[in-house]
């Protein structure tokens, strides 16, 4: 079972590119997306065999995740239902037969940590969304999580210490998630790889020199681990700033 997510950093943009091809050619069995930036309506997805999930943001243009799969869940929910973290199409959740599968783009922290606070607090709710899950059935949730993990996570940690992403309590919150019950699914198989990013910024030729960030992942409860088959970066699908991630399942 071949499992797919990419940061697609506006789905009408990636549409104008090679998004259709990689989507064809990769014959996923779910495919999810984030930073969709779109409003219902705004895009026809013609995806036959695949079932379609959106969450939208209220706001225009920004935030908001998408779920294409090819079994049709037995049920589906949108967002971590809290009022407040509930605005921005952050999180959709699809429950199959012997898993979950969950989608996810993490509110980044900003620009001189404007938003570490309240990042802080949805990290606790997803961790809890993830963990009453698991205790019904495995879980699989993949996206956008916005943290290097540790240092062998990017291409410059010294300088980045302090830059949101890789803030001492974004890390540890990822730590918590890991302590919880779940498993970071790449580093899994390759514990010890360095240079394989998801993400690089649009400045200084990042990508060019593979000045990146792997800040895009597949994480799976303990449940899973038995059903753990590979895992992979696509490093060399272009696009977005992020490229797709990969889990296979047995």
């Amino acid at each position: 079972m071949k499992l797919i997510s990419w940061n697609v950093n506006g789905l009408r943009a990636v549409m104008g590119k090679n998004f259709m091809d990689f989507f064809n050619e990769i014959d996923a069995d779910i495919f999810c997306l984030q930073e969709t930036k779109l409003q219902e309506g705004q895009i026809e997805m013609e995806l036959p065999g695949y079932h379609q999930y959106w969450n939208y943001a209220e706001k225009k243009g920004y935030s908001g995740t998408a779920i294409f799969c090819k079994e049709e869940p037995v049920s589906v929910t949108y967002g971590l239902g809290i009022e407040e973290h509930d605005h921005e199409g952050r999180v959709i959740t699809a429950e199959f037969e012997d898993f979950y599968f969950v989608t996810v783009y993490t509110p980044n922290s900003q620009d001189e940590l404007k938003r570490l606070s309240y990042r802080m607090e949805w990290e606790d709710a997803f961790r809890a969304h993830l963990c009453k899950l698991a205790e019904h059935k495995p879980v699989v949730a993949a996206g956008d999580m916005n943290v290097a993990h540790k240092e062998i996570d990017l291409k410059n940690p010294k300088t980045n210490r302090k830059n949101a992403g890789f803030t001492d309590e974004e890390r540890g919150k990822m730590t918590e998630l890991l302590n919880a019950g779940f498993i970071d699914t790449f580093r899994h198989f390759y514990p010890d790889q360095e240079g394989i990013y998801s993400w690089w910024s649009y400045r200084f030729k990042a990508r060019e020199k593979n000045a990146g960030w792997r800040i895009d992942y597949f994480v799976a409860s303990e449940g899973m681990r038995d059903r753990l088959a590979g895992a992979k970066i696509h490093t060399n699908v272009f696009g977005s700033d992020h490229c797709p991630v990969e889990l296979e399942l047995k």
